[in-house]
């Protein structure tokens, strides 16, 4: 255990140094403004368009809903591509420099470097979500009142476990192809290959792809709880199940 916390110390503050922590937190601070402001002044500047042949664009006044329909499309797009881009050299890094020769030379097992840097992931991920959804609540609220939103324990939960599943995937990823573009490669590729998926009707509702952007539906009524649970038991299953490959082949790797 204490391996694990000095450890953790140690990828908490290379992250600090090398600011891995600080633009994520801070693309996410601008993804929770962008996401309320936009819903706010877009239908200002666009309503009265001419859009040619006499027709004038009209738009409906904004609501709380669409800020919301904008933060999930930004964290579901372009906040998931950051968090590609930030942590998919997490793993591929240590073999690139070799710098995980003297720590597991010190007695460090293995498993430790897997857990923790899946931990530590985790945490900047988590604070940078929260970040994002507390500015978009605060400005939401600010704009458009304090009203109750549905399901939304799940609604906003689902597109944070969904990030935790990319997070294994790239630190699998940097196991099995010790280089940044081979984490790259296996994450987009099984991105690729949960869209397909997701063309299936009846396997939709267990792609954990599902929890990325759609339960804006939650907020909406339009789906319920029981839509998300299967992929959302399907995504912790599938984390569990990489971290345990991540460790078995990290124990078999050389460096």
């Amino acid at each position: 255990m204490r391996a694990f916390v000095v450890f953790c110390k140690k990828e908490f503050l290379e992250s600090w140094r090398t600011y891995r922590a600080v633009i994520l937190a801070a693309v996410f601070v601008v993804f929770g403004l962008m996401s309320p402001l936009t819903a706010k002044l877009l239908p200002d500047l666009l309503n009265g368009t001419d859009m040619g042949g006499g027709i004038i664009l009209h738009m409906p006044a904004p609501t709380a809903l669409d800020s919301w329909t904008q933060f999930f499309k930004n964290i579901g797009q372009m906040g998931m591509l950051v968090l590609v881009i930030v942590f998919c050299g997490i793993m591929a890094y240590e073999f690139s420099r070799g710098t995980l020769v003297n720590i597991l030379c010190k007695g460090v097992r293995r498993s430790v470097v897997v857990l923790a840097k899946l931990a530590t992931a985790a945490v900047i991920w988590t604070l940078a979500y929260l970040l994002a959804l507390g500015v978009t609540y605060g400005y939401t609220v600010y704009f458009w009142g304090s009203k109750p939103l549905p399901h939304a324990l799940l609604a906003f939960a689902a597109p944070w476990a969904f990030g935790l599943l990319l997070i294994a995937l790239m630190i699998l990823g940097g196991i099995c192809f010790k280089t940044f573009y081979g984490s790259l490669l296996l994450t987009g590729g099984s991105l690729i290959i949960m869209g397909l998926i997701n063309l299936i009707p009846k396997a939709a509702k267990y792609n954990p792809l599902s929890l990325d952007a759609g339960t804006l539906s939650l907020l909406t009524r339009q789906k319920v709880p029981a839509d998300f649970i299967p992929a959302l038991i399907i995504c912790a299953a599938l984390i569990a199940a990489l971290t345990a490959t991540s460790v078995a082949l990290f124990n078999k790797s050389q460096l």
